[in-house]
């Protein structure tokens, strides 16, 4: 299940120029899917997990996942596609506590992980060598290409689409004379598109795979806070769905770094409205 669902998916969406959030990937199908399963199977009513949030249910019946009381911890972000089903089932008792907190506890009953540093790299790859791990575990990659910039001028070569993601700015190996960004990655050319911070800004973004958790669906627009990504603090914006599986985000501060492939989750009064992968 972590192979094909966690690992695969991992290489596949690098090598198609998107950025992947196995995270997430690992949460749905193999935290939740493969463990809940087993565990009903063997009798249990519930599984307890250590994320920094809160399983609630709402006044329509529904359940969703609330931020947790450490707002520099939370984890709601990469639990926004957990099925009504997975939550009804979870418990998630450190939500209410700070992470101090749960470490204190951990040392005063003497648990070995109480002082245990945080982890900072996806655990299939403890160098944090994302392209070193790809390369060694995929049969055919793709070779150097282009650097260019958005008007198609050719500014230098790209070591393989998949070291970079949008958004970068560091570990380019080209120097512009002038602070440089990936501003999009294209797969079908090879290239790798540069441009200056205000290109890498955009004031909207479009968002498919949609999975929707504290409402059935969405109706209308609505008012929320969005995150682009784990680290990012969330900002405001406005959605509506243009399609029955495209929504469209319109950021009421443009935004940088919008890389697709990434999880986009919408956040209601610190409640997870819903999310979905972002396709542009």
């Amino acid at each position: 299940d972590f192979q094909e669902n966690v690992i695969e998916y991992f290489k596949r969406e690098y090598l198609a120029g998107r950025t992947p959030n196995p995270c997430i990937a690992c949460n749905r199908y193999v935290k939740w899917e493969s463990l809940l399963r087993r565990s009903v199977e063997i009798g249990a009513d519930f599984i307890a997990t250590g994320h920094y949030a809160k399983v609630v249910k709402l006044s329509n019946g529904r359940f969703s996942v609330k931020k947790s009381k450490t707002t520099a911890k939370d984890q709601t972000y990469a639990l926004y596609n957990l099925t009504q089903y997975q939550l009804e089932h979870t418990k998630m008792p450190v939500g209410d506590y700070e992470k101090d907190e749960i470490r204190s506890i951990a040392e005063n009953i003497g648990l070995r992980v109480a002082n245990k540093p945080d982890s900072q790299e996806i655990c299939f790859i403890p160098d944090n060598d994302y392209a070193g791990f790809i390369r060694g575990n995929t049969e055919k990659v793709p070779g150097e290409g282009n650097f260019i910039l958005s008007d198609g001028t050719i500014v230098g070569k790209h070591k393989g689409i998949y070291h970079y993601t949008v958004g970068q700015r560091k570990g380019l190996g080209i120097a512009m004379g002038y602070p440089v960004f990936v501003i999009q990655i294209r797969p079908e050319s090879n290239e790798v598109v540069l441009g200056t911070e205000n290109e890498c800004k955009t004031d909207r973004m479009y968002v498919n795979q949609l999975h929707f958790m504290s409402v059935e669906d969405l109706t209308g627009e609505q008012e929320v806070q969005v995150k682009i990504r784990y680290n990012h603090k969330g900002t405001a914006a406005t959605i509506r769905k243009t399609e029955a599986d495209l929504l469209e985000c319109v950021f009421h501060t443009p935004q940088k770094a919008v890389a697709p492939g990434q999880a986009a989750v919408f956040y209601a009064d610190d409640i997870v409205l819903g999310g979905g992968t972002i396709r542009s």
